[in-house]
């Protein structure tokens, strides 16, 4: 009787032990995958400045914030950026800490709302909102901390900056109009790529993400 119990009470621990196993396996997997995509970025001439590149290393990290949770979407965000600063970062790791900030807005939104109510409707919710949110954000942190920090890192005059903005619009002024205008429509363009993506692949990964399979 005494094992019996034993066995009963140990069978919880060893399947709660087994399932933070596979959380934390599926998060260095998507984090790696994330890490890979941060190299595939590609500029959109015509549309943005050459400096502003497309990628779409934020996708796994909305995978990992519907699968595992919306705090495992920022763990995924702030693993990719590390390695990335360790391995290749070039910008003082400004570039990388932004890059984390938008990605954990994003993740930690789009999670958050569809972990109060699992369906399908809820996540496209969380992940459009949560793609708002990652543009709006963008304004501040591209104005305060982005922008500044390589003119001082690269020795960039800012009117060589908003320079690349005109050259695209013309009738662009000063540079809080150049994030409006320019960076929050992009930053939500790209949330928005991201989401479709998830929708499209999240049902076929499911059980890779879950583990049952």
């Amino acid at each position: 009787m005494q094992a019996n119990s034993e066995t009963k009470n140990a069978s919880p621990v060893r399947g709660s032990t087994r399932g933070q196993v596979r959380k934390l396996t599926v998060t260095a997997m998507l984090s790696a995958v994330a890490f890979v995509l941060m190299f595939l970025d590609f500029p959109i001439p015509m549309i943005m400045p050459s400096f502003v590149k497309m990628d779409f290393s934020d996708l796994p990290e909305l995978l990992g914030a519907f699968a595992l949770g919306p705090m495992y979407g920022v763990l995924i965000s702030l693993i990719k950026n590390l390695v990335h600063l360790l391995l290749a970062g070039s910008t003082g790791g400004v570039g990388e800490l932004c890059n984390f900030l938008f990605g954990a807005v994003f993740a930690w939104v789009a999670g958050f709302i569809y972990q109060r109510r699992k369906s399908r409707r809820t996540a496209v919710i969380g992940a459009v909102v949560g793609a708002v949110a990652m543009a709006v954000i963008s304004v501040p942190l591209n104005y305060f901390l982005t922008d500044p920090a390589y003119v001082v890192i690269y020795g960039m005059p800012l009117d060589a900056i908003i320079g690349m903005y005109q050259a695209i619009l013309p009738s662009v002024g000063g540079l809080l109009e150049c994030l409006v205008i320019f960076n929050m429509p992009w930053t939500l363009a790209k949330g928005l790529l991201d989401a479709a993506l998830c929708m499209l692949i999240y049902k076929p990964l499911s059980p890779i993400l879950h583990g049952r399979q």
